[in-house]
């Protein structure tokens, strides 16, 4: 693989890292909670690693030609986002809740953020039409290392921005429940917007 291939990958990568979604929702919401950024931010990352390998071993082409598996993947990951979506409005983060909360452990969130990357169909279609098309043929290496070297790159950006997204929310908002509350309710509208997409994709299918 070659630099150019590299950076021309991560200047797509870094597009659609930047682009709010329910990832940001996600670490916004860790981070109005306090000490959860971390783990959120691990679970997320676990997501996207997932994707990363399904479509590495070739399972991301056999789903794609499932009309069936595919929509209920997209159906599960659908109602999951709404689900959360819903939680987040009816009870808002707030700082005081996030000290008090010691059931919401470490697992818990690292969980809840795998789920919420790895059971989002758009970044596993987005990984299977992406990634192969910055692979090299002719390189030494096996394609689907250079598909986990891809993934792995844009995991890493993904680190830098969302840390960055949930300890900016820590920072900004754990003085200010009344604005944590709002923001979360906004993240909780996020969700379920998106949800409500991919769930209006499959009717009209």
């Amino acid at each position: 693989m070659t630099l150019s291939i590299l950076a021309a990958f991560w200047a797509v990568s870094f597009l659609f890292i930047i682009t709010p979604g329910a990832d940001w929702a996600y670490a916004i919401s860790a981070g109005i909670r306090g000490r959860r950024v971390a783990p959120a931010v691990a679970g997320l990352l676990s997501g996207h690693l997932l994707a990363t390998l399904v479509v590495a071993a070739g399972v991301g082409a056999l789903l794609v030609r499932s009309p069936l598996i595919m929509s209920l993947l997209t159906l599960g990951g659908a109602l999951y986002l709404l689900w959360l979506g819903i939680s987040m409005i009816r009870q808002p983060s707030t700082p005081e809740a996030g000290q008090m909360q010691v059931a919401d452990s470490w697992f818990r969130w690292a969980w809840k953020g795998t789920c919420v990357s790895g059971m989002n169909p758009k970044v596993f279609l987005l990984f299977l039409a992406l990634l192969p098309q910055f692979t090299d043929p002719l390189s030494t290496w096996p394609i689907p290392a250079q598909i986990i070297a891809l993934g792995s790159l844009h995991a890493v950006s993904c680190a830098v921005v969302y840390l960055l997204v949930g300890f900016s929310a820590q920072a900004v908002l754990q003085t200010r429940p009344g604005a944590a509350k709002k923001v979360s309710r906004v993240s909780g509208t996020v969700m379920i917007l998106i949800a409500l997409g991919l769930l209006a994709e499959q009717v009209l299918r």
